[in-house]
């Protein structure tokens, strides 16, 4: 065991973060803390870096532990190269270096075993530290954070505050300490980093310890999780997703021993009223009041500290079968970060990753007319709507309560509905008066989809989302985007979000487009993608997957089927239920569409696969 807090307890105030927690770290686990936003993960990890002290409990850990944590690592000297920085992580291997050189001058007159067993452990210990090849560990992982190997020669103080701190994360992985904290590691990391930065802690050889709402990542790392709920602690041994497994097998015991306490507290509490006054049995009352009183509760896992936001993102009107039709656009500000060829269909939901910097935001703004292209022109379809997300939050007016910032945006609603959307995303109650200015990141992000959800839109342009929420909100939104009946267009770096809501891939990477007819699955196994631009206005994008035959067989399948339903739907518009009924005949006319629309979308998408079969 390297490190363990024995019944922990961590208060601010009169609010209890967590009580009597029991806590360890074994070796070269990989542990995952989760829980909701404020449950006191960030805390827990202060307090194992004695950045915050625990009110009561005890600590035990192994002598001359090495403990690091990414926010304590601060660049104090910015006038330093970041190779000098960086090398600051290999003292060790530096000392021994010069050790080495000693012994190896010594060794030319003394020929003793002393002096010789002397050299062969530095050696050993030399290699265990990899100082054959640190440098090139170094260069990796620098370049992996983004950086160019001549980078390495700036002075810290040329990068810019989220460079420095990318510099700081590198140094931290380099020096590896025997317990490495990371909260909230992936933020502000490309998905090419992500994956690979999963990859190197599952492999690290020492302890880590996750706090991240990044799902996927924490699938394939980890090993153990804690969950902290209700300022209690549990421990799931497994990865993330046995984790998700057993604790819904848990709620499930939980509530079901809730609802028979409540009975039995129910029972007790009128038996003590039927009892408590009548002198012969106000003994036998009292005994039950104190058995009460002694009774550990059981929290109701459905009570509203576990609520999240339930929400239908609808359109208003369906519109036209074309979105969206790029042709050439040039994206960027004072130069070009990328060029647009793409045509968006109705229902298409498309995700666009690549590494920071190329241009994904910007496409987005410039669809919106936040940015001015440089070049090319887009074009929306009939009666197309567009609902715009922006990562910033900077679309609010902080001098405004929650209710005035929606209900001046809508003020055609009544107060009624304006209260019943907030109290959908979780603003109830007082909270509806509370300051935009005050509001944590995910209030921010849900009063922005309650702004969404009014707007009714059927075209979604998403900026990284899911930023500031915590997991259960994802899901809640995950779960909203699976239903909504028209098309999205999405940045995100989450690659579970991705996988659940994408049913294709536009991928920016140096000006290079390329776009994947599928989702993240299949994109996250490619090999080989060979894309045309468009040769003529408004013809979609030539594409060539690797495996066209099995997506044609796919395709032949699925419109197959479409038609089968088709003939099904029209023979019903001869049923008297139908053709009396004039409702019924307005719903079925509209599902019939609906149908033909997307034979239509599919038919498009297997011509094109057998341009190249």
């Amino acid at each position: 065991m390297l490190y363990q807090i024995n019944k922990g307890s961590k208060s601010f105030g009169a609010f209890d973060v967590f009580t009597d927690i029991q806590f360890e770290i074994n070796n070269d686990e990989k542990i995952a803390v989760v829980g909701r936003n404020g449950c006191g993960k960030s805390t827990l990890l202060k307090c194992i870096v004695n950045q915050e002290t625990l009110d009561s409990g005890t600590i035990h850990k192994q002598n001359n532990i090495t403990i690091g944590y990414l926010s304590q690592k601060t660049l104090e000297d910015e006038d330093k190269t970041v190779l000098d920085e960086l090398n600051e992580a290999f003292e060790k291997i530096f000392e021994i270096e010069e050790e080495l050189k000693e012994v190896e001058v010594l060794m030319k007159t003394d020929y003793s075993e002393k002096i010789l067993n002397k050299y062969a452990l530095l050696q050993h210990e030399y290699e265990n530290l990899n100082g054959y090849s640190y440098q090139s560990e170094r260069n990796t992982v620098f370049t992996k954070f983004g950086f160019k190997e001549e980078d390495l020669n700036r002075e810290i103080k040329t990068f810019s505050g989220g460079q420095r701190t990318r510099i700081a994360f590198v140094k931290l992985l380099l020096s590896k300490p025997d317990i490495l904290l990371l909260d909230e590691p992936t933020n502000h990391l490309d998905l090419e980093t992500i994956e690979w930065l999963e990859g190197y802690l599952k492999r690290y050889p020492k302890a880590v310890i996750l706090v991240s709402h990044d799902r996927m990542f924490l699938d394939g790392i980890t090993d153990v999780v804690y969950e902290i709920e209700y300022g209690k602690m549990s421990k799931y041994v497994g990865n993330y997703s046995s984790f998700v497994h057993k604790k819904r097998n848990d709620l499930e015991k939980m509530q079901s021993a809730y609802v028979n306490q409540q009975k039995e507290i129910e029972r007790l509490e009128t038996l003590i009223d039927k009892f408590r006054y009548k002198k012969n049995k106000a003994t036998f009352a009292q005994s039950k009041i104190k058995y009460l009183d002694r009774m550990d509760k059981i929290e109701n896992p459905n009570s509203p500290d576990n609520k999240t936001f339930k929400a239908k993102f609808k359109s208003k009107v369906k519109g036209g079968k074309t979105v969206l039709t790029i042709e050439d656009l040039s994206v960027g500000y004072d130069k070009e970060l990328c060029n647009v060829s793409l045509n968006i269909m109705q229902k298409d939901k498309i995700a666009i990753v690549g590494a920071n910097g190329t241009g994904k935001s910007t496409l987005l703004k410039t669809l919106i007319n936040q940015v001015k292209p440089l070049g090319g022109s887009f074009l929306y379809g009939h009666q197309i709507e567009v609902g715009y997300f922006d990562q910033q939050l900077a679309q609010f007016n902080i001098n405004k309560t929650v209710i005035e910032e929606l209900w001046d945006e809508y003020p055609d609603l009544d107060r009624t509905t304006i209260r019943t959307v907030l109290g959908q995303f979780l603003f109830s109650a007082e909270d509806v008066f509370k300051s935009v200015s005050v509001l944590s990141g995910g209030e921010k992000v849900r009063l922005s989809f309650a702004k969404l959800l009014l707007k009714q839109a059927n075209f979604l342009i998403l900026d990284e989302p899911t930023n500031h929420l915590d997991i259960p909100g994802k899901e809640a939104f995950e779960e909203s985007l699976k239903e909504f009946d028209g098309t999205i267009l999405f940045v995100s770096h989450d690659r579970y979000f991705i996988k659940q809501i994408a049913t294709s891939i536009l991928e920016i990477n140096d000006n290079e487009i390329q776009y994947y007819p599928y989702g993240y699955e299949q994109y996250s196994n490619k090999e080989e993608v060979i894309i045309e631009k468009p040769k003529v206005k408004q013809e979609k994008q030539i594409i060539k997957p690797i495996n066209a035959k099995k997506e044609i067989s796919k395709l032949e399948t699925k419109i197959q089927e479409l038609e089968d339903l088709l003939q099904i739907k029209r023979e019903l518009r001869f049923e008297p239920e139908y053709y009396h009924d004039y409702q019924k005949m307005n719903e079925l006319d509209k599902e019939i569409d609906d149908i033909h629309n997307e034979i239509e979308n599919l038919m498009d998408k297997w011509e094109e696969l057998n341009k190249y079969h």
